[in-house]
């Protein structure tokens, strides 16, 4: 299916207020010289042993398309804080830096850069909320649907998230990450329509209650969807439900229709789903799958793998689209280097590194992730470079990849973690070192600032 692009260009006014007042004054004393600024998760949630990089795509967008409209510089200066010269400015900027990501759908780890901008500053410096904004969001969703995916196994994930998720654009995003990270389809249809993403749905209880019974409205399903339809059974009793789907099952069959499964939105999920399996296998419908939904997540799939419930499929929802254990990350944008001078951060518990960086993965004899080494951006080291040059001159370096390109880096980045990572429970190490000549650039600053 082919992909369809949404138009990318977001208001400009979607930023911080100080992002304006700190690039009028940039202007003002002609601060403009080049600088490094990197995005980057100071330190990982407690639940989490690794993240996935998501968002990339729509970061190139925002930056290709970033531009002030006359209504939105008509309004700054209806505020009366900006000069004329500055919001002339604003009217004819445009973004013509360079920067450097890891892949969409590359496992990282903390304190190391997944994208970076170097650009003159008052360019690197506007655009961080809204980078920060787009990346945050897709990040967190794909490394908790991530998670999940890996406590499923071999089983079917489908994204039922748009109805709590924040907002639409939360929502469309929700489903892009999950795919990334291994989910097999989404129920919002926008996110099927924008990425090609494949779209399941069946039914809610109103459409049950709306009919005179229960058998009707399945009637009336069957009728209107016989191509492999699927029934939610669990409005008034989830295994009556069940007897009910498997007789209109058989009562079809001889006309063609089949039953391509039930589903169970309530309830002991492990008991019901096992007797569920039973009456529809002893009632001939063994290639009836099993759906189940309900605050389901990681730690819910897990149990349920773990007592060997027959479920062919998980649709998560809510639990994933506000990644509720999770809900954010320590990101940052931080610069590092301005006109060639590298700097830091020095506060208590936000210290930062200075200079452009590059993550060097080392795997081992398995082809598993053995470390990462987060080194200067210049040095040569053993391993592969995860952050590579996508854009230049406010230009894309590439063709956007296939969202099926994506998910398939994603899937060879999970078998690439140890064991010891792919579990939901807290890792007691993590793999990530930093670089000798680093940490002598840290001291160096340090003696400097002194």
């Amino acid at each position: 299916m082919k992909t369809i692009q949404a138009d990318p260009r977001s208001s400009a006014l979607v930023t911080d207020f100080y992002q304006l007042t700190m690039l009028d004054a940039y202007y003002r004393e002609g601060t403009t010289q080049t600088a490094v600024f990197e995005f980057y998760v100071r330190r990982l949630p407690q639940s989490r042993n690794f993240l996935v990089a998501a968002g990339l795509e729509q970061v190139l967008e925002y930056l290709e398309t970033l531009q002030f409209t006359a209504e939105e510089t008509d309004w700054l200066a209806s505020l009366g804080r900006f000069s004329d010269g500055f919001l002339q400015r604003l009217r004819t900027f445009r973004f013509t830096g360079d920067v450097y990501a890891m892949r969409e759908g590359t496992v990282f780890f903390a304190n190391e850069p997944v994208l970076r901008v170097e650009a003159p500053l008052p360019q690197a410096q506007i655009v961080e909320s809204r980078l920060v904004n787009l990346l945050h969001y897709q990040t967190l969703i794909a490394s908790k649907a991530a998670r999940c995916r890996l406590a499923c196994q071999d089983a079917q994930l489908i994204e039922f998230g748009m109805r709590r998720a924040h907002g639409s654009e939360a929502a469309v995003s929700a489903s892009r990450a999950s795919y990334i990270a291994g989910f097999a389809a989404t129920a919002t249809v926008e996110a099927a329509r924008r990425f090609g993403i494949p779209v399941v749905g069946t039914m809610a209880h109103s459409f049950i209650q709306a009919h005179d019974s229960e058998v009707a409205a399945f009637e009336s399903f069957a009728t209107a969807h016989p191509d492999n339809f699927t029934l939610l059974i669990d409005t008034y009793d989830t295994e009556r439900g069940a007897y009910r789907a498997a007789a209109l099952a058989n009562a079809l069959r001889s006309q063609g229709v089949e039953l391509g499964g039930v589903r169970i939105d309530s309830g002991d999920l492990e008991a019901l789903s096992k007797r569920v399996r039973a009456i529809l296998d002893d009632h001939d419908c063994r290639n009836a799958r099993i759906y189940v939904s309900g605050d389901l997540d990681e730690y819910a799939i897990a149990r349920l793998r773990a007592n060997a419930a027959p479920i062919d499929a998980y649709c998560v929802g809510t639990r994933l689209s506000v990644s509720k254990d999770a809900p954010s990350l320590d990101c940052v944008y931080k610069l590092n280097q301005y006109a060639g001078r590298p700097s830091r951060k020095r506060s208590a518990g936000k210290a930062s590194w200075p200079g452009p960086r590059q993550v060097f993965r080392q795997l081992d004899s398995r082809g598993k992730v053995s470390r990462d080494i987060i080194a200067c951006a210049d040095e040569s080291m053993a391993g592969q470079a995860l952050l590579h040059r996508v854009m230049a001159n406010g230009a894309r370096t590439f063709s956007a990849p296939a969202l099926s390109e994506v998910r398939d880096h994603c899937t060879a980045q999970l078998a690439s973690l140890p064991d010891e990572l792919r579990v939901l429970e807290p890792a007691d190490h993590s793999p990530v070192e930093i670089s000798q000549r680093l940490s002598e650039l840290a001291e160096q600053v340090d003696r400097q600032e002194r």
